[in-house]
This record gives structure tokens, sequence and C-alpha cells, in this order.
């Protein structure tokens, strides 16, 4: 076989079924080999090779599942550093091959030659240079185990152009089997253990380890066990559910006020899977200053690397909960529960103000929540609709929220959005979007069309980039240097020209019935929301400060 047809087939025999992509020059012997091959792995073509990197973190964000993509050599590769760099941030496993120039044109600045490799390497758990086409069965093989194992995150293989032509034998070494994580140090559960017995005032802090481990029941089992409420991190978000009497929210810049005066007043802080972001903690030296930290993560090199922590635990989510649980009997915090929780009630968001006239994101994404089964998936992009979603959006099921946590990267949720359709069919899939971020990537709704995809795209036109816009209201004295941008872009006509259905709502009457419409339209669909440029994200902690400096509300 080829060296491009092997790459297909073990491809295919690690389970994959739907690649996304983008064909070009040098990775033209890799899409021949896919031709006729229609049945067994599908091939989404995109607009970008960004949009097909953020389609296929999507894909996996969505499913559980790796995300694979193609691109070809130079700007085909680099246009895939932003969506790797967003998967490496929030830990999704993808493995994301590109193809070279041929080995005698490297290093000669060659058409389309960029070292792709060395570009890559602080953003990747591993990449690859191949070298022979006898390499190429295993190295597949273990990039996908890799990308899968311990704490995952993305994965390049780069293949010279002459190599994707090679001759060498396929010997069908068979799918990846996942890595495995050492059991934590018995000695240093024991000591999580006395900590957990002798604290009065314990809470629990869930992150992205936790959603992407389906380790949500266990966590509230602890809760349960223990009686400490529980705290999300953006990426924690849907691992826990929003009725639960332990749930506080969304921790951290723009968390509940309940969240973060439970972080100020804890005498143990449990952190589960999480990184300790700078927009949780904001001042490190205060974060929890009260507590003992148990630190609980797969990943070694996080034990205080952000956080001082007392007991690391270091090893798989389930299994480290699951020696707590064993070892810890049931315990009462009556005091403690009965605090949080009047906090937690007299600390609710702001509920939307019927009497007020303009409409708002709060309001449009309330009745998006209520209009919505509870698997529809939720996708954003980043800025203060994102923190809309992340404050006034109940998720119930793990992995219905879909958005870039830790690198922020505007123009990520349209592919995101398509990819988790993709990976998702039959399932309702929305994006929220702002009208910054959409026009960056809104040519992947070409895509979004060309599958017939179900996605209902909001775009929450403000004219403005709300979140800088707001920063500089907070922090820069209404210096508003280039975030009023006023765009006249008309959406509703984008979205026709696309081939898809646009929609407007302009006053508060038109949500729920032009929701309603979107919703039950079961195709792509794009709602231009006119909503008012000063509507403020509150409350927020600014930078580097804690819950002791939070601003709870827009002072004028």
């Amino acid at each position: 076989m080829t060296g491009a047809q092997i790459l297909v087939q073990a491809i295919i025999d690690q389970g994959t079924e739907v690649v996304f992509g983008y064909p070009g020059g040098a990775i033209l012997n890799v899409y021949d080999a896919l031709y006729g091959r229609e049945n067994e792995i599908r091939h989404v073509i995109t607009s970008h090779e960004q949009g097909a990197a953020h389609a296929a973190d999507g894909y996996a964000r969505s499913t559980g599942r790796t995300g694979v993509v193609f691109a070809t050599s130079g700007p085909g590769a680099t246009n895939l550093v932003t969506g790797i760099a967003t998967a490496y941030h929030d830990s999704i496993p993808l493995v994301a091959v590109t193809c070279n120039v041929t080995r005698d044109l490297i290093g000669r600045d060659s058409f389309q030659e960029v070292d792709i490799v060395d570009i890559t390497n602080p953003i990747v758990k591993h990449n690859y240079l191949v070298q022979s086409a006898d390499e190429i069965e295993s190295i597949v093989r273990e990039a996908f185990e890799i990308a899968g194992s311990g704490r995952k995150g993305p994965v390049l293989i780069d293949i010279p152009k002459d190599i994707t032509a090679a001759k060498a034998d396929y010997y069908g070494i068979g799918s990846y089997k996942l890595r495995q994580t050492p059991p934590p140090d018995p000695q240093q559960v024991a000591f999580a253990v006395q900590a957990a017995r002798k604290a009065k005032h314990p809470l629990i802090f869930c992150g992205g380890g936790v959603t992407f481990s389906d380790n949500g029941g266990l966590l509230r089992q602890l809760a349960e066990r223990i009686q400490a409420p529980i705290c999300l991190s953006m990426m924690g978000l849907s691992s826990v559910p929003p009725d639960s009497e332990y749930y506080l929210g969304l921790v951290g810049m723009h968390g509940t006020a309940a969240a973060n005066q439970a972080v100020l007043e804890c005498d143990l802080l449990i952190a589960v899977g999480t990184r300790f972001s700078d927009r949780v903690v904001g001042d490190r030296g205060r974060f929890a200053k009260n507590a003992e930290v148990i630190q609980i993560d797969i990943d070694q090199s996080e034990m205080s690397k952000n956080v001082r922590v007392d007991y690391p635990l270091v090893g798989e989510a389930r299994e480290c909960l699951q020696m707590l649980i064993d070892r810890l009997d049931e315990q009462k915090r009556p005091e403690w529960m009965h605090r949080v929780l009047r906090n937690k009630a007299l600390n609710a968001l702001p509920a939307v103000d019927p009497d007020r006239k303009t409409l708002t994101a709060k309001e449009i994404i309330t009745t998006l929540n209520r209009l919505t089964g509870k698997d529809t998936i939720i996708a954003t992009d980043v800025g203060q609709h994102q923190m809309f979603v992340a404050q006034y959006y109940n998720f119930y099921q793990p992995r219905t929220f879909i958005s870039s946590c830790g690198l922020g990267t505007m123009g990520y949720g349209m592919g995101a959005a398509n990819g988790a359709a993709v990976g998702n069919p039959g399932r309702a899939v929305v994006l929220v979007t702002g009208d910054g971020s959409f026009h960056m990537n809104m040519t992947e709704l070409a895509v979004t069309v060309s599958n017939n995809l179900p996605v209902v795209v909001l775009v929450m036109n403000n004219r403005v980039l709300g979140m800088v816009h707001q920063w500089q209201k907070l922090f820069y004295q209404e210096r508003y240097v280039q975030t009023e941008i006023g765009r006249r872009t008309d959406y509703v006509k984008v979205a026709e020209g696309f081939g898809a259905k646009g929609l407007r709502i302009t006053v508060r009457e038109e949500i729920e019935p032009v929701l309603r419409e979107a919703l039950e339209a079961r195709a792509p669909v794009v709602v231009d929301c006119l909503i008012e440029s000063g509507e403020r994200v509150f409350p927020i902690i600014p930078p580097g400060k804690t819950g002791k400096d939070m601003i709870y509300y827009d002072n004028g």
C-alpha cells in the first residue's frame, strides 16, 4: 500500500468515523486514498482550515471521541495552529495530519513549505515528522493513544508528500489502547481523608477533567457524603446539574457571589480536574487563603503550579473520587450548608426586568433555556455572550456546553457547532455568538448549509466588541478605542446568501416566537438579535483581585 493508503486505513482502524479538512497540493495523495471509501469514513470539507480544526474540536468535546483534521502544507498547516492551541489549552483529544513538501525540498524555502513540527511544539502533547512509509501505521496508532490517554490533548503528524506516495507493508496492528494511569499515592489519599474529616467548611471545585471523564455522578456522591457545596469552572459546566442543592454555579471572574464567597470562607478546597486558571483564582496568594487544598488531577505538572496544594492526588478522577468516598463516613455540616445556601438565595443572579424596554442578551438566553431540551448542545464564541450563557443557561447533561475556555478563541464557535452537529445527528445544536466573533469565521456557515446541519446561530448583535468595551468602561476611563465597530452587516441577508434561513429579533415581544421558529426549523438558521450595546456582565472580579473585590452591578 502507499503511505497515503496506510494512513487512511490506520485512521479507520482507530474507530474514526469522520475527518474534517481541506485539500491542497501536498496532501493530494491522502485525499486520493479517500476515494471510494465513503462508506467507511466521512470527510467534511470546511471553508477554512481553522474551521476544520475547531470542528474536530467540537466533535471531540461533544462525543468524547478523538477529533481528526487534515490540512496541506504551508498556510494549510499554519491555519490549524489556533485550533490546535485551543484544543491544547482545554485538553481536548485531537489528531491533526498535515502533509509537507517532499523531503528533497524541505529546508529550501520551497513553495508552501513550513516547519509545522517546530511551530506546534509548545501546543501539542506530541508531534511527528514521518521519515518513512513503514512508520505511518504505528505512528497513527500511537498518536491516538497519546491524544486520548492521561490528560488528553492534540497530537500532530506531518508527512512529506513523497512518503505518502512510497510503498510499504500494512500489518493491521489494530486500534489503540489507552495508557494506564498509576493509582494515586495511598499515603496522600490517607492525608486527604484526614483533612476531609476534620474540615468544618469544605468546598468542592469542579473543572473540565470531571466533565470530560464523565465523573459528575461520583463528584455529587462525594458532595453528599461530606456535605460540601460545589462550584465550577467554565470547563466544569454541564458536569453537575444546577438543580442539585449542592450546586453554587460558576466561580471566578464572572462567577456567582455564592461560589466566590464560599471560596473565601472554606477551610478545605477539594479541586478536581482543574488547573486553577487566572480567571478563576485572580490573586493567587489570596485565593482560598484560609483553606487547605486537595488537588485531584491526572497531570503531575499541575500540582502547586498556580495555587499551593497541601494534598496532591495524582491519578484518574474516577479512582481518586471513589477512594475518598469509600474511606469517608457520612458527615453532617448543617451550619455550613445553611450559610452557603443562604448566600446562594440572597445573591441570586438578577432576573430579567419585566419593565425593561430594551432587548438584552440575558433575556434571549433565559428564553432559550426555557425552550430547549436538556440534551441540546450549546456552543459559544468568546465574549459577553459566552459569560451570559455560563450564568443564565442551565446545563443538565455532560458535554452539552462547547466553548473555548482556556485560549479564549473568538471565531471558534461556528466550526465547533458544526463539529458537534456532525457528531450528534438528531440532536439540537445552538451557537450563541457575538457580532465580533461571528465575523471572524462566519464562512463556516457554508459548511452548515452544505451538510444540512440543524444548527441555530444566535448573533448577539450589539455593534461593539462587548467584553473589551466593558473593560474600557470599568478600567480605562471609558476610552473606547476601536471597540465601537458599528458594522452594518445584515445578518439575515448573510444567512440567505449562504442558503440558510435568516430571522431577526428587534423587540422583546419577538424573542419567544422567533426562537421557536428557529428551533423548530431543524435546519440551518441565523437569528440577528439586535441587543443594546451597553449591556454589561456582572458580577465581575477585576483582574488580579479576589471575591472580596467583586463588583456586583454597573454603578453608571
